[in-house]
């Protein structure tokens, strides 16, 4: 049995229906400089794209990825 990759469970939620939401990059520092618009979009989670999905089955191996 494989053993699930800690930092990346951590980093991601797996939802009911299988799609994985990922937190929005670049939210550390510099924010200021930011326009109003990308402030709010930095707010929400984001789906991972199907790309960067495929990398992730031997990382979460007891979810439905």
């Amino acid at each position: 049995m494989n053993k699930t990759h800690k930092s990346v469970s951590k980093r991601l939620k797996v939802t009911k229906n299988g799609k994985i939401m990922m937190r929005a990059g670049g939210q550390g520092h510099f924010n200021s400089r930011e326009s109003g618009k990308t402030t709010l979009n930095k707010r929400r989670d984001t789906k991972m794209s199907d790309a960067m999905r495929r990398n992730l089955k031997a990382l979460l191996p007891n979810h439905r990825v």
